[in-house]
């Protein structure tokens, strides 16, 4: 069974999505068609039970937002996809805590330095906002480019953990 949770943040309020300990989802709320794509894809329209602290995932939000950082690291996940886009979220996951990387370097790690855009789509199908820490690749030129949370959202996140001064 999928249990879910609401959890208000500083920059939203997030739906989260888990299932035996995994985090299968992590969407602000006002991504809805995202929220309602995931759900009938992804799930096939599985139902979710609403509880406080599915697997003490919840908490693990709130405590990265209320400033320790590593509170989310080693989270367990899952956001579907395909391989490709699974190797893209995974070296996502790598990214060090108050750094940033462009798409190109990204892409590099990968293997691949020709994939820019195959990467920068895979991020950007990324259902696990936050934890497969799609906020901390950024453009070549050090721009903020591509959130789906919104721009408003990447600079909150890369000015709270330290990656980019409060300007």
């Amino acid at each position: 069974m999928i249990l879910s949770s609401r959890i208000d943040t500083p920059i939203g309020p997030l739906v989260l999505l888990a299932r035996e300990g995994i985090l299968l989802m992590l969407e602000f709320e006002d991504a809805e068609p995202r929220i309602e794509r995931e759900m009938n894809t992804r799930f096939r329209g599985e139902g979710h039970q609403p509880t406080d602290d599915p697997f003490g995932l919840a908490s693990r939000i709130r405590s990265y937002f209320a400033g320790d950082l590593s509170a989310i690291e080693g989270s367990d996940t899952d956001g579907g996809g395909t391989e490709f886009q699974k190797r893209v979220w995974a070296e996502l996951k790598r990214i060090p805590c108050r750094v940033t990387i462009s798409y190109a370097e990204l892409a590099r790690r990968l293997g691949d330095p020709k994939a820019v855009r195959a990467v920068g789509t895979a991020n950007g199908r990324n259902p696990i906002a936050i934890v497969v820490l799609c906020h901390r690749v950024i453009g070549a030129d050090g721009s903020l480019t591509g959130y789906g949370g919104g721009l408003h959202r990447k600079r909150w996140l890369l000015v709270h953990e330290g990656a980019l001064l409060d300007v």
